[in-house]
């Protein structure tokens, strides 16, 4: 099932998706979130949150990483709950930041209120409460969050091979199907072949171009224009499942990673419900979904923060333009300035690009900057071969955003040049190779 779409306007699920967001952005632990799974012999028990009175028997701790995974609950019968009758199949659902989030809340609405629902959503797995800013409060993840707003039981193994958890999944969760969109962590044969129905997950690509940690990123780097979100079975090859549905759309060539991600995600969601009633009656099974075209992979490697450097001496307006927008989420994308026309004794600006687009005009290469000529115009970069980038929002080392304006502002009438760093880095990476 392959489709494509044009670009809407809001509907209801992305505004659930900037709800998601703040709720993520705003919320702070509960008292629930301070319950922690403790290890009794070969079981793990549940600790009630602070709300309840906890068993005798039981005793809270405050250092969770003595523990193989965590188990919170705003109730401690939570994970022992059966669906409303035995023909509705046990979803376990796997995620873990904001647009997983969005997911799992479009999920247990719709199982909430859908007469009749083929599933109900038992428990959330999700990556472990950590430091979400420098010499900040530990904090859950968006899914654990929402999880926990919902009633569902939250898991957070360490890893998702523990065999602790792997154990639990058994006795207590017995999912007859997983979900997954985001984890972030690789699932053992031993977690896969624990649901009847298999494991579907949400792929922001349209695979098998893609594959990988980065999918987003990558297409918007190398320019690819539609692009597209895939559901698939999961394997033990990294989304290489066969594929259940897909579907594509054509995007606004200034679109970045931060806005394109949540879009793909809603697009996914509403296809995984509409295909989840034919997983669970057994119309769709690994068998009959589309194996993938392994002579079309390509692989979505995960970014290192070194790409971030723009180099117009390489590289064409269109490149750095692609590369702003893939990295908008990290690392970003900076040049080298050189402010004034002595060089002597000023160390180099770093300069991030937050906002950019190509113009059509061409220009004669130079590495002097400057502004254009209208009210709203941006910074003007010439690359090698005389393709011209805008910078419309820039951000100088330890300064806020601003624009091309602000910034030109800020020089009081001094010359800038980007630096041609390029054949720095070769030599550095001939180092390192030798």
């Amino acid at each position: 099932m392959i489709r494509s779409a044009a670009t809407k306007p809001l509907s209801a699920l992305s505004i659930a998706i900037l709800s998601t967001m703040a709720i993520g952005r705003i919320l702070r632990p509960c008292h629930a979130f301070q319950s922690i799974a403790v290890r009794r012999g070969s079981r793990i028990n549940i600790v009630p949150s602070s709300s309840s009175p906890a068993p005798s028997n039981l005793h809270s701790h405050t250092h969770h990483h003595h523990y193989p995974f965590q188990l919170y609950s705003t109730d401690p019968s939570d994970s022992n709950k059966e669906p409303p009758n035995d023909n509705v199949a046990r979803v376990l659902f796997l995620g873990t930041p904001e647009v997983a989030a969005t997911t799992l809340r479009a999920l247990h609405h719709h199982s909430q209120t859908t007469p009749s629902p083929p599933y109900a959503i038992v428990a959330a797995v999700t990556q472990p409460p950590k430091r979400r800013k420098r010499r900040g409060k530990i904090l859950p993840s968006p899914v654990g969050l929402v999880a926990e707003e919902l009633g569902l039981p939250v898991l957070s193994p360490e890893k998702a091979r523990d065999a602790d958890f792997l154990d639990q999944l058994e006795r207590e969760i017995r999912p007859d199907l997983c979900i997954t969109a985001a984890y972030g962590q690789y699932l053992p044969k031993r977690f896969l072949a624990l649901p009847k129905y298999g494991t579907l997950n949400i792929h922001p690509s349209l695979l098998p171009r893609w594959r990988g940690s980065s999918p987003v990123q990558r297409s918007l780097e190398a320019g690819d224009n539609p692009v597209g979100v895939s559901v698939l079975f999961t394997v033990s090859k990294m989304d290489a499942g066969p594929i259940v549905c897909q579907e594509s759309v054509v995007i606004d060539e200034n679109e970045q990673a931060t806005t394109l991600l949540p879009k793909l995600f809603e697009m996914g969601t509403k296809n995984l419900l509409e295909v989840l009633p034919k997983v669970i009656d057994g119309e769709i099974t690994m068998d009959t979904a589309t194996v993938q075209d392994e002579s079309r992979v390509v692989e979505a490697g995960m970014i290192d923060s070194s790409e971030g450097e723009l180099f117009p001496a390489q590289m064409t307006a269109v490149e750095c333009h692609n590369r702003v927008r893939g990295f908008s989420m990290w690392p970003g994308t900076y040049l080298y300035f050189r402010v004034g026309d002595k060089d002597e004794g000023k160390e180099p600006l770093v300069v991030k690009v937050i906002e950019s687009r190509v113009l059509e005009e061409k220009a004669e290469p130079t590495n002097f900057i400057e502004i254009g000529p209208k009210k709203g115009d941006g910074l003007r970069l010439v690359c090698f071969d005389g393709s011209v980038l805008e910078m419309l929002k820039v951000q100088p080392a330890t300064r806020s955003v601003m624009d091309a304006k602000s910034f030109v502002n800020g020089l009081q009438g001094q010359s800038v040049r980007w630096l041609d760093t390029s054949s720095e880095k070769q030599v550095e990476e001939a180092k390192l190779e030798s």
